[in-house]
């Protein structure tokens, strides 16, 4: 029975060809819509926030982040209206519990008027972070300070570290998937060239690719000069960070590596004994596993794992993902190389991968799932953010490719219902004893070197008529020719895939983007990370009895907290008043009021220091102001306290 293949435009010739023009092209797009990336450490909060207006000059300037941020005395900069800097330099830890900020010590009689603050930071996964905002002093003024242009790991030398990350990822994929590929699957691959040459070049793009990250490093989160990458000091910093501990780990893997595939290609490949061979494959597969396991530890214990919720689960959850896909993946380029490359593969081998391929999908399922949850959080946050939206297309295309691996399957089912490999080999002989063999003439020594040449050029011609005889052969078995279309298909749609999983990594996740449009929105939901701050006006009835209430509960939630009350007239500044008082209250829980006495600071300025807040809720600050023996008013504000 003579099965039929799916018509295609081109001849099968020409697959790897245009699979690789996709890939560059796909890559392309990815480079330029993914550098510079946007890294999963976000602003959430300030003190003072953003534009603020503060009467007296505060003692600091505080930031708030979603994750771990690692940073340095000139990390936060604070910026006067001539452009100069008016902090000590001087960082000051301000965390706790999962309150992830840090501060900067002002100078004391810095003048009024429109200060920037300019910070910039590496994220808990790897990634630099930068920004700058304003606030003001008595009265906004104009301010000649100047903040770099170039967002940090950006530029040319953002560019080159994205390209060398994602090509890192490449090369591990090669690399394990086409190793699994020969051990699990297709032993008789060690020997075959086009295989040994994807997991040679899989080993060779992963360690240029660290090695370039390695010395990209200073210069991705620092400078932005591309010359600053031989700098040993800065090179010498780099190695005491987890990015750099995790590089400089990944390096020496790959040596472990190196010595995995030259015993794979050498001493195994070499064996003839079978019983020797099954127990040297035996020791190859447990040692390869762990140098894997290990190299994909490198990303999880330094990258997005380690961070955020739950890092005890999700860096061990990533390294499984990441094993899944390598195995999935690489072991799906290496089986197009083959097909497209190799004399033939067995059949059963086909099959042996085609189950292995399966359990791997469904790893990755498992552990995707986990991910997702982790980075979204939310049912709205699927729709509502980019990271959300880029997670639906990421499903879509996982189900698009499972239901093309499924033909594949097929067309491997129909693949092992004919010819045995053994039948095969032979039809393949008497084929070539059928053709007649080339002519050739009788080859002298030549004196002057033309008889030379004319031996060389029919030698060529021979192994060119010889690879076109076989590569005839393979192309009249319309099963195996299903099956290179299928395979090079499913490859195309794991080239789109990974292009947006790349772009997902180098996405604000839902959780945290969710966060700081909250912050931005101006929102009275206080969060464990922003405090409280309320505006009120307010009027006694007497004499100048008008005015405005600012108030702020730092950090805004359960436990100590510190109180600010300014009061300002109707022209914005400060305002005076023999009396102010502060009650909370749960109308919910039945507790409260419980009165807070602030303390006097200055005029138009009230604190008070450990206010506790008992319990998360809906609370009503009331806040009461006198302004002469009679003149008294109470006004009151609802948020929420987490």
């Amino acid at each position: 029975m003579t099965a039929t293949a799916p018509p295609l435009r081109t001849t099968a010739s020409r697959g790897p060809i245009r699979l690789l023009l996709v890939m560059v092209a796909l890559l392309g797009a990815l480079f330029a819509d993914a550098v510079p990336a946007s890294a999963h450490a976000a602003l959430t909060g300030s003190d003072p926030k953003e534009g603020a207006v503060v009467a007296t000059a505060p003692a600091q300037v505080a930031l708030t982040f979603s994750e771990g941020v690692a940073l340095d005395a000139n990390s936060i900069r604070v910026l006067d209206p001539t452009g100069k800097r008016s902090d000590t330099a001087e960082l000051v830890n301000l965390c706790s519990g999962d309150i992830v900020k840090y501060g900067v010590r002002l100078r004391t009689g810095i003048p009024n008027g429109t200060y920037t603050v300019a910070w910039q930071a590496i994220s808990a996964d790897s990634h630099p972070v930068s920004g700058a905002f304003t606030f003001s002093i008595g009265a906004p003024s104009a301010t000649a300070a100047v903040v770099p242009s170039q967002e940090v790991g950006g530029g040319l030398v953002g560019a080159l570290y994205g390209i060398a990350r994602y090509a890192a990822y490449a090369g591990f994929v090669l690399l394990t998937g086409g190793a699994a590929f020969v051990l699990a699957c297709w032993r008789r691959g060690a020997t075959v060239g086009p295989v040994q040459r994807v997991v040679v070049g899989g080993w060779l793009t992963m360690t240029a690719a660290t090695l370039a990250m390695l010395l990209l490093r200073t210069p991705y989160t620092g400078s932005g000069k591309l010359s600053d990458a031989f700098d040993l000091n800065g090179l010498r910093a780099v190695l005491e960070t987890k990015p750099g501990a995790a590089l400089i780990s990944r390096l020496l893997l790959l040596g472990a590596a190196a010595l995995f595939v030259s015993v794979l290609f050498g001493a195994y490949a070499k064996r003839d004994d079978e019983a020797e061979k099954k127990d040297l494959s035996f020791g190859l597969a447990i040692g390869g596993t762990v140098v894997a396991a290990g190299l994909a530890a490198t990303w999880a214990l330094a990258e997005h794992a380690s961070t955020g919720l739950q890092p005890g689960i999700a860096m061990p959850v990533d390294v499984l993902h990441l094993l899944a896909v390598a195995t999935w993946l690489g072991g799906l380029t290496t089986l197009l190389v083959v097909l497209f490359r190799a004399p033939g593969i067995e059949r059963a081998a086909v099959l042996r991968f085609s189950r292995i391929a399966f359990w791997s999908v469904a790893v990755l399922a498992a552990t995707g799932v986990y991910q997702s949850w982790r980075q979204v959080g939310t049912w709205s946050a699927l729709v509502d953010t980019t990271y959300g939206q880029l997670l639906l297309v990421k499903v879509g295309l996982v189900a698009v490719l499972v239901a093309t691996a499924s033909v594949s399957r097929r067309w491997t089912a129909r693949l092992s219902e004919h010819t045995a490999p053994e039948a095969e080999a032979a039809s393949i002989v008497e084929q070539r004893a059928s053709e007649p063999e080339p002519v050739t003439e009788p080859v002298t020594v030549p004196d002057d070197g033309k008889d030379a040449k004319r031996a060389a050029q029919l030698a060529r011609q021979q192994a060119a008529m010889s690879t076109a005889r076989e590569k005839r052969i393979r192309d009249a078995d319309p099963e195996r020719t299903g099956l290179r279309r299928t395979v090079l298909a499913e490859a195309g749609i794991a080239v789109v895939l990974l292009a947006v999983t790349t772009v997902l990594t180098s996405t604000e996740p839902a959780r945290t983007q969710q966060a700081v449009d909250r912050a931005k929105a101006g929102s009275q939901v206080a969060v464990a990370d922003r405090p409280v701050d309320i505006r009120l006006p307010f009027d006694t009835g007497g004499q100048n009895g008008k005015g405005t209430i600012e108030l702020t509960l730092d950090p805004g939630r359960t436990g100590a907290n510190d109180l600010h009350v300014y009061l300002q007239d109707p022209a914005g500044k400060p305002k005076d008043a023999p009396e102010v008082k502060v009650a909370l209250t749960l109308a919910a829980k039945s507790v409260g009021p419980l009165p807070v006495v602030p303390d006097r600071i200055t005029a138009g300025h009230w604190s008070a220091s450990g206010v506790q807040i008992p319990m998360a809720g809906d609370w009503q600050i009331s806040v009461t102001v006198r302004t002469s023996e009679i003149d008294e008013t109470t006004v009151d504000k609802n948020v929420k306290i987490g």
